[in-house]
């Protein structure tokens, strides 16, 4: 298949630059792919759609606020993703711009000198080795938290227009408690501590799985040809009470319903051929893609995704390609919003 056959036109005042508020109630468009019927809801009424003894899977990671601002020593502005960091020598690695006006040497101070950068190596791409160092009297592991800002997806929003204390609450999960992603499992923003109560109170069991989302969610696709694209390795855990909780679900007759593409990739990284999953750690560079086969999500909860990624591509293969598409062109018609901060597709 060629990439371009996943292509569709997005207009792009439709691309979300802010969440709902309150986070459930962004809209939802069901689809029961069955019969392929379609119901136009909002998150808040999932507890009403799914059903007693249904198990929803959600991705726990913590995003870290690894993203700085600061100044070049002409005054020009200079921006770093941190990707990595050694906590012993505090050296890792991150995208820094603009990357052409920088210099193997310099030193940045970044967000009013709280830290301090000192690119090493250009490894080209805009990735940089660098090493972090914070004010005086201030590790740099407390000073990255204290001043650090979300990594927020590039919308064309103004750096003026950033609330930085707001973006770092709606761009983490109300369920998060593992530190290591660059970027937010998005489709777990939905969520609020009272829809979780009403779910459990509708009889829905929780489980929760790590998979800590890495910089490939950055990455272009590059291949012109689906099946040669390769993608990055992911840490991921599935912890033994999923994999039972799993197991209780299959005994008793539920779905298994994955709440983003990181819980799915994950519960399908562990499935066995008997419709379980089984508990263990590693790296993940499962890519799903039409003609994949699914051995343990039955219903995926997800947002929108743009034209030609290979997020689309997971939903084309859990639904059909030619299926995905003609839902998208619907969803584009009825002015749902997309990305990161947009609403919510459920597919039963």
């Amino acid at each position: 298949m060629r990439v371009s056959e996943f292509a569709f036109d997005l207009p792009p005042e439709l691309i979300a630059d802010r969440s709902a508020e309150p986070r459930d109630q962004a809209r939802m468009f069901v689809h029961e792919r069955a019969t392929r019927a379609d119901r136009h809801l909002v998150v808040a009424d999932l507890p009403d759609v799914l059903r007693e003894g249904d198990l929803l899977v959600l991705n726990n990671t913590r995003v870290r606020p690894w993203r700085l601002r600061g100044a070049r020593p002409t005054g020009g502005a200079v921006e770093c993703l941190l990707l990595r960091l050694d906590p012993e020598d505090c050296v890792g690695e991150a995208f820094v711009k603009p990357s052409k006006k920088l210099a193997v040497g310099d030193r940045l101070p970044m967000e009013g000198g709280s830290v301090e950068i000192e690119l090493q190596a250009h490894l080209g791409g805009g990735r940089w080795r660098l090493r972090v160092a914070a004010a005086e009297g201030e590790d740099v592991a407390s000073a990255l938290e204290r001043c650090g800002r979300a990594p927020l997806p590039p919308y064309g929003r103004l750096p003026s227009d950033e609330d930085v204390a707001g973006d770092r609450a709606r761009y983490q999960t109300v369920f998060a408690s593992e530190p290591g992603a660059v970027a937010a499992p998005t489709a777990g923003l939905h969520f609020t501590a009272q829809l979780l109560e009403r779910l459990a109170a509708r009889g829905v069991e929780t489980a929760y799985v790590t998979l800590h989302v890495g910089e490939g969610t950055f990455a272009p696709l590059r291949a012109e040809v689906v099946e040669e694209h390769r993608m990055h390795k992911e840490e991921f855990e599935l912890p033994e009470e999923t994999a039972v909780a799993v197991r209780r679900t299959r005994e008793r007759g539920g779905r298994v319903v994955a709440v983003g593409t990181t819980s799915c990739r994950t519960l399908e990284t562990c499935a066995t051929d008997d419709r379980l999953v089984a508990a263990q750690r590693g790296a993940s560079d499962l890519f799903l893609y039409p003609g994949s086969r699914f051995r343990c999500v039955d219903a995926l909860l997800t947002n929108f995704h743009l034209p030609e990624s290979t997020l689309l591509m997971l939903v084309a293969a859990f639904v059909g390609h030619q299926e995905t598409l003609a839902l998208y062109r619907d969803a584009v018609a009825a002015r749902y919003r997309f990305y990161s901060f947009g609403d919510a597709m459920l597919l039963l």
